[in-house]
């Protein structure tokens, strides 16, 4: 969970409405080489040459698949995804949405929440069924099966009760109906009764369980906060680029064998060779707590010089600017970063821990920094002045996201300010960032172009 280096003073555009946005799609779907091109597809770019002209012919003739023929098109089939994206996003708001006041009382958020817990109670019904596919070996150990299925059936009776709520309160019911269907189906595949078979649980998985339970923990912890003290009160949680951001916390949560094998792999390697006993031995005689503080200490010091690295080293920007690509924060913005940047700084945070922390102290770590990252990514306005000096808040992590000039490269600690303060990138007015996001860089706005473009070179600026 990183945060955002822009390159020169923000100029920004004005959000688009849905007309615009529309009118973008069409241009988009109509546009000819010979015309001007719209700023969203550089035509003028890709069409150097008579060769790459009759590329883009080809595909405007015979459809956005021939791009994968002709590299010097890969924008425009990035675009073509982040349609298909846009128009995704759209149709969930256009589905569940109405002219109704979303505000507490309405029938809006108990409807919300119905869907929101008959779709995890689905999805653990899934994980019984298919535990040797689904559920990863690395986290079964953090919980037990009983504690699930009573978690299971929690969720099948609140998914209930909060559409019988939303369906009173509201004239359009898909919310309400959509969360009680979603809770009857998970009843109706066995529930919390399911029968898992132990002897099947080896091999390859996807961490279904491990995305399904820490969405819920974040949510239930954030979505709160930045209801009832946001900083940005017209920021709503169902902001435009939302469901990118679902994606990425997916990504980010799935792969967890890959994951663990690309970071936790070379780690070990790293301490098994670079260890030092006698440290070990120092370490283990401190308190609990002198440990535990003393690893946040050690592991945001290495988080520091491969941020900075993130930020300063190009082909590493590549990557980690996609983190920075978000024009609005809140608690699942954080999420958005590519697979390698969150591999390198896991490896290089975990290297120095695995020298001389104990595997409890280093468990307990990983929880702090993923309550804490996620918490000052938050839509949070609250500050405690006589804290704030000691500890990264929200307000001082969204300056290191800002894309004005005066914020660019700054505060790369993620728990303390001081150690910006030491090395000379601190930087903490008394007010909050006007604009976020990149500033003078065109990234792919497709998740799928987000993931492949950093490997093919220098991008665009504008």
């Amino acid at each position: 969970m990183m945060a955002a280096r822009p390159v020169k003073p923000s100029v920004t555009s004005p959000p688009r409405d849905a007309d615009q946005e529309k009118q973008v799609l069409v241009n988009a779907a109509t546009v000819q080489v010979e015309s001007r091109p719209k700023p969203l597809i550089r035509l003028r770019d890709l069409s150097a040459t008579s060769r790459a002209q009759g590329a883009i012919r080809d595909i405007l003739i015979t459809g956005i698949h021939h791009v994968k023929k002709h590299p010097r098109c890969v924008r425009i089939e990035s675009l073509h995804r982040w349609q298909v994206e846009v128009v995704l996003e759209q149709k969930i708001n256009e589905f569940f949405g109405d002219a109704e006041s979303t505000g507490f009382g309405t029938g809006w958020w108990s409807g919300i929440l119905s869907v929101f817990l008959g779709f995890l109670a689905f999805g653990g019904v899934l994980c019984l069924h298919f535990p040797q596919f689904l559920t990863s070996a690395e986290f079964r150990p953090f919980y037990s099966l009983h504690a699930i299925r009573l978690l299971i059936q929690f969720l099948i009776l609140a998914a209930v009760a909060f559409g019988v709520i939303s369906s009173l309160l509201r004239k359009k019911k898909t919310l309400s109906l959509t969360g009680m269907l979603l809770a009857i189906a998970a009843t109706a595949w066995g529930g919390s009764s399911v029968k898992v078979n132990g002897s099947q649980l080896n091999g390859v998985t996807i961490g279904i369980d491990w995305f399904l339970l820490d969405l819920l923990l974040m949510a239930l912890i954030y979505v709160p906060l930045e209801r009832i003290w946001p900083r940005y009160p017209e920021q709503g949680t169902f902001r435009k680029g939302w469901t990118q951001d679902v994606v990425y916390f997916m990504s980010t949560h799935l792969p967890i064998q890959v994951l663990s094998f690309l970071v936790l792999l070379p780690a070990t390697q790293a301490t098994k060779y670079l260890g030092v006993p006698a440290l070990q031995a120092l370490i283990a005689r401190m308190p609990w707590i002198l440990q535990f503080c003393l690893a946040i200490v050690v592991a945001d010091v290495a988080e520091y010089f491969i941020h900075l690295a993130l930020h300063k080293v190009p082909v590493l920007w590549r990557f980690h600017s996609i983190h920075h690509s978000s024009k609005a924060l809140d608690w699942i913005a954080g999420s958005r970063s590519h697979f390698v940047d969150d591999t390198l700084v896991r490896g290089f945070i975990l290297v120095p821990l695995l020298f001389g922390f104990s595997q409890s102290i280093i468990l307990g770590y990983l929880v702090f920094v993923t309550l804490h990252a996620t918490w000052t990514h938050c839509n949070f306005g609250p500050n405690a002045k006589w804290l704030e000096e000691f500890l990264v808040m929200p307000r001082y992590h969204h300056w290191h996201h800002t894309s004005q000039k005066e914020g660019i490269d700054k505060n790369f600690a993620i728990h303390f300010p001081w150690i910006d303060r030491i090395f000379g990138t601190y930087y903490y007015p008394d007010k909050w960032p006007e604009l976020y996001g990149l500033d003078g860089e065109e990234i792919s706005p497709s998740f799928l172009g987000q993931t492949i473009e950093p490997f093919l070179g220098k991008r665009k600026t504008s």
